[in-house]
């Protein structure tokens, strides 16, 4: 059996080709373990990334950061966010928003992950997508399991090497 090899460093930077104004966002709950990966990411960019790049720590509320991201009218919406995709924990998906309904983000969100990204796309030109982890515990806690904090660390370490370009 051959083994699939995910490069989402070119996976990224391929999304990334041409973006001038990119927003990105941390979905999660700080009470839910792993489900919390999404934020802890974001905050760990701040001032690790150039001015271009707008960093939101939506928590379990992305909704409420629409106006903001539309007024900016961003080249690019970047959303971080644990979703169970079937993979071995930690792994880690850049998909995009119409794929969702083939996975099942931890639904600590009000308004669908999907709807959310069906009103950017349509009140901006953004290039929307999805950077998804699978989270190993979701269960009512504050700590971060290890397969999840190397996935942590591995997009921390690409991420702003490409938004520096």
């Amino acid at each position: 059996m051959t083994k699939v090899y995910y490069n989402l460093e070119a996976v990224l930077k391929k999304w990334l080709n041409n973006s001038k104004k990119v927003v990105i966002a941390g979905i999660g709950n700080p009470i839910r373990n792993d489900d919390y990966i999404g934020v802890k990411i974001v905050h760990e960019l701040i001032n690790k990334v150039p001015s271009r790049v707008q960093i939101y720590e939506c928590e379990t509320v992305p909704e409420s950061f629409l106006e903001p991201i539309i007024e900016l009218n961003p080249t690019h919406v970047l959303l971080i966010d644990t979703a169970i995709i079937g993979l071995k924990p930690g792994a880690i998906r850049l998909i995009n928003p119409e794929q969702i309904i083939n996975f099942s983000p931890i639904t600590s969100h009000t308004l669908p992950l999907r709807v959310f990204c069906e009103f950017i796309k349509k009140t901006t030109e953004s290039k929307i997508a999805l950077l998804l982890i699978e989270p190993k515990n979701t269960d009512f806690g504050e700590k971060m399991s290890p397969e999840v904090q190397k996935a942590e660390e591995k997009i921390l370490t690409i991420l702003p090497k490409l938004l520096k370009k």
